[in-house]
């Protein structure tokens, strides 16, 4: 769905013991030799001639929802599944899956002019010339026939609307112009929804991934003038998954609510388009000129509107029940075959998808098949090994979160962890998760070697934080998780510790979402000979292995403290700085002076007053934290791990992230559980950290604050007894 970037910035302490510089977190010395020795033959045998020709394969045809080439390629993965001895069935799902049946749109005054809607094949790329792609559309618009002057929005955020309420600026009743970026696309149409538009329009600003960026495709790897970016606006803050069974499984039998009552469907019609076809649009506009900031890469004053550009937007679309089919195979844990260690990457794309999904999925493919054939040669994993290939990602994370709400009651009993990936390119290792399985995951990109530099990835990350981030570190620190891919289920939904996995930073391009991510684009501008797609079947395997035989759950608590202590002080702050602006800006605004000048030309309205920020009382976190580090020091100095209790101690460590769940979910949206780590009501893919409290804050719900406060601290005070329990099983 998205290519997620990450940042590591804080300083952590790896774990070794006395005299033991490759010791493993979670094994002996004897068993970490043993593991070790196994994951070097596992390395020697990945090859990515493999990756090169499942590439080929999976790419070749557009695969959608639904698609004869989805369906095919799924049959692809799981006979291959099968013949490496994983136990592999696809299980499928009925879920709504809306196509375009007709898209209009139209300049209707001053000048005349009827967008192309329709990106052009290229003679250098067969693939963009295969029939049955996809037009462009976003997934989950309404249908709609309205026709209303422009308004120019920016990145169309809150925010933005704040400062066009400054210049005078209505949208209601008038269609928005929204550049891809600053948040997920689906923010954008719900935002001018609640503000009163009636249709949005969002193009890609060539000052992002066109010329701006670098030579266009096919010259370069960046976005023509007529790439556009298909994607989903579900609101999936609100809840992933399937519109109408929400909660539950989409299986063929279940129980469908009426699509007029589907909450995360838009309420507005919304069409991405290409900077050709936004250009006439932004070149009649009128009304202010936007501020420097809003400014893209188009040869023309951007105006902010509304009018004297008027365009008619008509759409319909074909809302129809598609099958997904999820590839689930199994490999059978010797030892603790009720324990799951979970994989998955997704296997749909929006046309070839060679980038996205596929480049992240051929590398789990390439994991299975050297853990199959270990297997076979009767070094299988203690613990069951589930590798997934999940359909439907793309239009809001369909396949996966449907087959976790289906499996939920036996996920919540024997799920270990998820490791998810999407993406991958070449550059640096980027890894999002559970902060408990940050210590373990330092150790595992200390043993893989990044194969440009010969050095191990986490020194490569590393060194990339020092030159960009100007940060010293030894190791670096797992990203929260927001949005964007297929963990989400897992960790915000059910409580399973969770981490996403990929390489990039090297592999910049425009080609997103549109007819141009091929196979022809990947090998030239990604990943041209495979290694980093080897790199991440080392990460990913390496990972997987390691869960699945460690002797005691390589869960920490010291970093997860220091972490989540980190939050709440960045919450904290972020109150007193709320309370302080607004205390200035209403000073300011009593004496007639507008905290911000926007651009001294214009005739500027002075913002309203706000209600003054409350002090609020942030004790009960405070003390379940300091409740927490000294159960975390406590297990910590506890010692060796590989005791006695370790089936006691490994029952509790492997639930210990759904203490931080509560039922009754976030306010508003009561499918997300997770009161650490959420993605942002109006960010999307974007994290909120302590979401409960933060997003209270921002929204200035003050009322709501105390309880959010109240509702973290509970769940930390039931992941710190879990913590002490710990404690006296060793």
């Amino acid at each position: 769905m998205k290519q997620i970037l990450f940042l590591f910035f804080i300083l952590l302490v790896p774990y070794a013991l006395a005299g033991q510089t490759n010791a493993l977190f979670g094994f002996s010395s004897t068993a970490a030799a043993k593991e070790q020795d196994l994951e070097n033959k596992f390395d020697q045998q990945l090859q990515a001639k493999n990756l090169d020709q499942w590439m080929k394969q999976l790419a070749m045809l557009p695969h959608h929802v639904g698609s004869a080439h989805g369906k095919a390629n799924a049959e692809f993965i799981a006979a291959q599944f099968k013949s490496w001895g994983w136990e592999t069935n696809i299980e499928e799902f009925q879920v709504l899956f809306p196509t375009p049946k007709l898209r209009v749109l139209e300049v209707v005054s001053p000048t005349p002019y009827k967008a192309k809607l329709t990106e052009k094949a290229l003679k250098e790329d067969p693939s963009t010339s295969t029939p049955d792609m996809l037009p462009s559309f976003n997934c989950f618009s309404v249908d709609g026939d309205v026709t209303a002057e422009v308004v120019f929005v920016n990145y169309g955020l809150p925010a933005d609307y704040d400062l066009l309420e400054r210049y005078g600026i209505d949208v209601k009743g008038k269609i928005v112009i929204s550049r891809y970026g600053g948040s997920w696309r689906g923010i954008k149409p719900k935002v001018a929804a609640e503000h009163g538009a009636i249709g949005c329009l969002i193009y890609s600003d060539p000052k992002d991934d066109g010329y701006g960026a670098g030579e266009v495709y096919p010259k370069g790897a960046f976005k023509n003038e007529t790439g556009v970016q298909r994607g989903s606006v579900l609101d999936m803050p609100l809840a992933p998954g399937d519109p109408l069974t929400p909660g539950y499984g989409a299986t063929k039998d279940a129980k469908r609510i009426d699509r007029k009552d589907a909450a995360t469907l838009t309420k507005i019609p919304v069409l991405p388009i290409s900077y050709e076809d936004a250009q006439p649009i932004f070149a009649a506009m009128g009304g202010p000129v936007a501020p420097a900031e809003w400014r893209g890469g188009l040869p023309l004053t951007y105006h902010l509107g509304p009018g004297p550009t008027k365009v008619h937007l008509k759409l319909e679309f074909n809302w129809e029940l598609r099958p997904a089919y999820d590839v689930i195979a199994k490999l059978k844990g010797s030892e603790f075959p009720d324990q799951w260690v979970i994989r998955g990457n997704h296997h749909d794309a929006w046309v070839h998808g060679a980038n996205d999904p596929i480049s992240g999925l051929i590398a789990e493919m390439e994991e299975a098949r050297v853990i199959g054939m270990m297997a076979k040669n009767g070094q299988g994993p203690k613990r069951t090994l589930i590798y997934c290939a999940w359909d439907a990602e793309e239009p809001g994370l369909l396949g996966s979160t449907e087959w976790v709400e289906a499996h939920a009651d036996e996920l919540k009993q024997k799920a270990v962890a998820y490791i998810n990936s999407d993406s991958n390119g070449a550059g640096f290792l980027g890894a999002g998760g559970s902060n408990t399985l940050e210590k373990f995951f330092n150790q595992v990109a200390r043993d893989v070697t990044d194969p440009q530099t010969q050095k191990s990835v986490l020194d490569r990350r590393n060194a990339a934080n020092q030159v960009f981030y100007k940060q010293n570190s030894t190791d670096f620190k797992l990203e929260a998780l927001g949005s964007g891919s297929d963990f989400t289920p897992f960790i915000q939904h059910l409580g399973i510790a969770s981490l996403n996995i990929g390489f990039g930073g090297e592999d910049d391009g425009g080609e997103y979402h549109t007819i141009y991510d091929t196979y022809a684009d990947y090998v030239r501008f990604k990943d041209n000979n495979f290694m980093y797609g080897i790199a991440l079947a080392k990460v990913g395997g390496r990972t997987a292995l390691r869960l699945a035989n460690a002797e005691i759950l390589p869960f920490d608590f010291q970093h997860f403290y220091e972490t989540v202590r980190g939050y709440s002080d960045e919450v904290i702050r972020f109150a007193d700085e709320q309370r302080e602006k607004t205390e200035k800006e209403n000073r300011l605004i009593s004496e007639g002076v507008y905290g911000m000048v926007l651009n001294p030309r214009e005739s500027i309205k002075a913002p309203k007053v706000l209600a003054e920020t409350p002090h609020f009382n942030f004790a009960p976190i405070l003390t379940a934290l300091d409740k927490l580090e000294k159960a975390a020091n406590h297990y910590q100095e506890m010692g060796d791990k590989t005791a006695a209790n370790a089936a006691m101690i490994n029952q509790v460590l492997m639930h210990l992230e759904q203490k931080l769940t509560l039922e009754q979910g976030l306010p508003k949206r009561p499918w997300f559980k997770h009161f650490i780590y959420a993605p942002g009501f109006y960010t999307g893919y974007g994290v909120k950290t302590l979401p409960g409290i933060r997003e209270a804050i921002e929204q200035r719900e003050f009322l709501e604050v105390d309880k959010q406060i109240a509702n973290t601290a509970q769940v930390l005070n039931a992941f710190t007894a879990e913590v002490e329990k710990l404690g006296k099983l060793k």
